[in-house]
Formats: C-alpha cells, structure tokens, sequence
C-alpha cells in the first residue's frame, strides 16, 4: 500500500495536468484528489475486503475509467466491476501501465468530455 501511495504521489509530481495534491480519507480509505478543482478523479486504495492477499486502487464508479482502462491493458490487471484494479501483495503490478491509470483518473475531467 505504501508503494502505490508513493506511485499516487509521483504521478501527479511529474504531470504538470495534475498538479498538488490532497490526501485524505474516504469511506475510511486513503484517498487522494489534485487539488485544482474539474482535473481528475478521486483515486483509493485498500485492502480488498475479505482477503489477506489483494489490495485494490477504486476509482468513481460513474466514470468510464476502468472501461477504458480494460480497453488499453487487458490483460496487465484484474478488475472488479466497474470500480477497481486488483492487486495481489505477491506481485509487483505492471509499473508503466499502473502510472498511466494513475495519471488517467487524476486527469479524468480534463480529457473524458472530450
């Protein structure tokens, strides 16, 4: 967790788009939002709930990230419906694909009207 919370961190440092930061807690989760407001998404991270071996990065379900995240890596993650990447603590997720999805929710309103 502490890794894709530095993954969060750096995406948004190297994506002038971005922008600062806020991190905070929603629904009891880390979370973090670019602090210049209509830029992206929300982004989440915790255990999956139930197990002792995944974690998960949420994004706002009402968003078409995780489609068009299945459409750009299909087979680098596992998904959970319409909110969510799938990580297992045994495995390193793909780095170059996870900073894109990263980048993509946290630009989300700047190119999803589009």
């Amino acid at each position: 967790m502490l890794r894709l919370r530095q993954v969060i961190l750096d995406v948004a440092e190297r994506n002038s788009e971005i922008g600062p930061l806020t991190e905070t807690l929603k629904w009891g989760e880390p979370a973090w939002l670019p602090k210049r407001a209509r830029t992206g998404t929300t982004v989440r991270a915790d255990a999956l709930k139930g197990s002792a071996t995944h974690y998960a990065l949420y994004v706002h379900c009402q968003t078409s990230l995780i489609e068009t995240y299945r459409r750009h890596y299909p087979g680098e993650f596992s998904y959970d419906g319409n909110r969510a990447l799938i990580f297992s603590v045994e495995k390193e997720p793909p780095a170059e694909p996870l900073a894109h999805c990263i980048a993509l929710a946290l630009t989300y309103h700047r190119w999803a009207k589009r």
